[in-house]
């Protein structure tokens, strides 16, 4: 065989083999999974299996070392509950935010309380007089009725006038109304006050953390 036949085959053979080389130090191996099944078990391999995929995994390096890891898909009722929480986190920034810019101190919150208390005492005392005003006309038309059928004895007891009977109807369901309303504002009360007060207490809390972060 010629010698330059042969230069080149040795070239050619030599350029393969660096190829070789190149390729076999670049070429990486895929990445090694860690995961754990729905039994507690721990698994390695180089691919989840389709009934795990959505649990968290890590992968893992040819030194068994993490390099990064994959968080576990959420179901929609947990995504919904997560959502949930952020809703409740982010009004309670906003609230936090509207204490610390509205109030000066937590006398002001007080006395706002305390004006707000007032104001729904006033209604409920309204509503009480109004109810014992219903009680009174009440007992009027009551006893009105017992001169007529069928509340009186007498045989000569005529029928009890329409009006009267509206009139009685009409009473005693303005009557039970008032008590619901008078037992929706007892409510209120305590509510109002339950509010200001647990916005007193984190209205302090915040301007403690505030000076000790100082």
């Amino acid at each position: 065989m010629p010698v330059p036949v042969l230069v080149r085959l040795v070239a050619l053979g030599l350029a393969w083999f660096g190829a070789g080389l190149a390729y076999g130090q670049t070429a990486q191996k895929p990445p090694v999974y860690r995961w754990v099944d729905d039994k507690g078990v721990v698994h390695y391999g180089d691919r989840i299996p389709v009934q795990d995929s959505q649990k968290e995994s890590s992968v893992l390096n040819r030194e068994g070392v993490e390099v990064d890891r994959h968080g576990a898909q959420k179901s929609a009722a947990e995504q919904a509950e997560q959502q949930r929480r952020d809703e409740e986190q982010a009004k309670l920034q906003q609230h936090d935010s509207f204490l610390l810019t509205t109030y000066a101190s937590s006398k002001d919150i007080e006395e706002l309380r305390d004006a707000r208390l007032a104001e729904l005492n006033g209604q409920h005392a309204s509503v009480e007089q109004y109810i014992a005003t219903l009680k009174t006309r009440l007992a009027s038309y009551q006893s009105r009725a017992m001169n007529f059928k069928p509340y009186s004895d007498s045989p000569r007891a005529r029928k009890m006038p329409d009006d009267l009977a509206e009139d009685l109807v009409h009473t005693m369901s303005e009557l039970r109304t008032q008590r619901n309303a008078m037992e929706a504002k007892d409510k209120e009360v305590l509510a109002v006050r339950a509010e200001f007060d647990n916005d007193i207490q984190r209205y302090k809390a915040l301007r403690a953390t505030r000076l000790d972060s100082r």
